[in-house]
């Protein structure tokens, strides 16, 4: 069912691999009927074995530390080791081999270059190097032959001065912190527009593929905005997007398998255009700590046409994380859906946003209290509040609470921008 299935032989040979190196795998798939590997089959059976879930693996680490049972190498065999933010939980630590930041490097990348990103380009980044698997990409910049400059997260005057004495053609940086970046420099007297930037990178969070939060940034700027999304567990920079901006590109061919499944029963969402679904990977080739189906929540449509670029791989727009969802009534509400639509009313609001749940937990009783930011001059207007509160129960079939506020009154990022906040909930 998958345009990205992947090396069938190199499948096989992994879960050969896992049945002898990985206790967690071998008692996990023994307790659902595989009692050895030929028993499991090849790709066009994978959706008879279990998830993998994020929170099982920190069981593992927990209970069998340092690298957890899930592991298939012992930790003198890792190259390098990285670990998740813990912003959902304790930080879980990824192993990983020689071949495995191969692999790492290969698919970044390809990523990275598919917006046209080219050898001899000036580049600016705020990845840091430290110990989250955002830094695994800046060899990668490295690799594709760009002039790196390296500004690294939380220094915004060291960040707008390459940007005006470097003049580069490129700058990498989480969508959130792409928008705080034109707003500092038009605080400071000077239009970023001025820097000349061609192509804005943007991954880290869901944002670059909201087309009126991309629109607002392209405009700051005079310059397109492509998107690159990765997951820290699987590989960093997955997927890429190309000069027609009409998504992102699968690069892991080869090395990983990607699947849609339906995000409450698990079930396979065969892949063509418009399909939506929450995307599950497996490693075909991973050494150090291979998953398998291995349950992303990131929640996206997908294309499997062909691109107008002219690659046939598969290519998809997140359309949020179901770990950040909330269900109003029965309804699926993703923080960065109401996001794109308050834009629609720039340049009456600056688009900045923030869901104020009243209660803790996903589900939520209507109406869903959303804090919307009006432009400079633009008062509480009570006509603009209820346009909008209108607008979000049209598209997204929720009823909001819309509070409008000041200009700046709700927090800028120089990472990820925290679209939900539970500090009014009882």
């Amino acid at each position: 069912m998958s345009r990205v299935t992947g090396d069938d032989a190199t499948y096989r040979a992994q879960i050969a691999r896992l049945f002898e190196r990985s206790p967690f795998y071998r008692d996990k798939l023994r307790a659902v009927g595989f009692d050895a590997a030929e028993k499991v089959g090849g790709l066009e059976r994978i959706a008879e074995l279990p998830f993998t879930e994020k929170d099982e693996l920190r069981k593992s680490q927990t209970e069998h530390p340092p690298l957890g049972s899930h592991a298939a190498i012992d930790i003198s065999q890792a190259a390098r080791i990285y670990s998740t933010s813990g912003t959902s939980g304790a930080p879980l630590y990824i192993p990983l081999t020689e071949a495995d930041i191969r692999d790492w490097l290969e698919i970044a990348r390809a990523s990275y270059s598919r917006n046209g990103l080219k050898a001899g380009d000036r580049l600016v980044t705020t990845y840091g190097a430290g110990p989250l698997v955002a830094g695994a990409t800046l060899a990668a910049f490295e690799a594709i032959g760009v002039t790196h400059v390296p500004v690294g997260a939380g220094n915004t005057e060291r960040l707008l001065a390459a940007l005006r004495l470097l003049r580069p053609q490129a700058l990498a940086c989480t969508p959130s912190y792409a928008m705080y970046i034109a707003e500092a420099a038009e605080a400071k007297g000077w239009p970023v527009k001025q820097a000349g930037v061609e192509r804005i990178l943007v991954a880290g969070e869901p944002g670059g593929g909201e087309e009126s939060f991309r629109r607002k940034i392209e405009a700051a700027f005079g310059a397109r905005v492509y998107e690159v999304m990765g997951i820290g567990d699987i590989a960093a920079s997955l997927w890429g997007e190309c000069e027609a901006q009409s998504g992102m590109h699968f690069s892991g061919g080869g090395i990983i398998h990607a699947e849609l499944v339906d995000p409450e029963s698990g079930k396979p969402v065969p892949l063509a255009d418009g399909a939506t679904g929450e995307l599950a990977y497996t490693h075909l080739r991973r050494e150090a700590a291979p998953l398998l189906r291995f349950r992303s929540r990131d929640h996206v449509r997908v294309w499997a046409s062909r691109c107008a670029c002219g690659a046939d791989t598969l290519r998809v727009r997140c359309i949020g994380r179901t770990d950040d969802m909330l269900i109003v009534r029965g309804v699926n509400v993703f923080p960065s859906a109401v996001r794109e639509v308050v834009a629609r009313f720039a340049p009456r609001v600056t688009g900045a946003v923030q869901i104020r749940p009243r209660a803790r937990g996903v589900k939520q009783e209507p109406p869903l209290p959303v804090l919307v930011e009006v432009a400079d001059g633009q008062g509480a207007d009570p006509v603009l509040a209820a346009s909008i509160a209108k607008e979000i129960r049209d598209t997204l079939v929720f009823t909001p609470e819309v509070r409008l506020v000041a200009p700046q009154a709700l927090p800028r990022s120089d990472y990820k921008s925290k679209l939900v906040d539970f500090t009014e909930s009882s």
